[in-house]
């Protein structure tokens, strides 16, 4: 497949994801799609760029925590990127936590299904 139609694949689908989280979970607001790409768009650009680095500068508690710092560090990585687009609402962290581990679940099972096979 295109790298480029793969790449745009996994945009839409993991649109899509955020879009079916509302219903798994109450407190979580996805108002349009267009909110739903937009959100998708800047969690992969900020777990592709932020993201490293805040685990980097959190190893110690990371370690310590054996690696469940991780799940607090996406919470709020999660949090935050809804704060910044208008049509998605978190009221909390622990909607942010449960929104953000089940989001990563589901863009898990997107990156299986459109693996390539290298």
């Amino acid at each position: 497949m295109d790298p480029r139609l793969n790449l745009a694949l996994r945009w839409l689908l993991n649109a899509l994801a955020l879009m079916l989280l509302p219903e798994l979970i109450s407190d979580l607001r996805v108002e349009s799609y267009t909110a739903a790409l937009l959100t998708a768009l800047l969690l992969g650009l900020i777990n592709a760029l932020i993201r490293p680095f805040l685990i980097l500068i959190t190893l110690p508690i990371t370690l310590l925590t054996l690696g469940l710092f991780t799940l607090i560090i996406n919470a709020l990585l999660f949090w935050g990127v809804a704060g910044l687009v208008s049509g998605v609402h978190v009221p909390d962290f622990w909607t942010a936590f449960w929104s953000a581990l089940l989001y990563s679940l589901l863009t898990w099972l997107v990156n299986i299904v459109l693996a390539d096979g290298k």
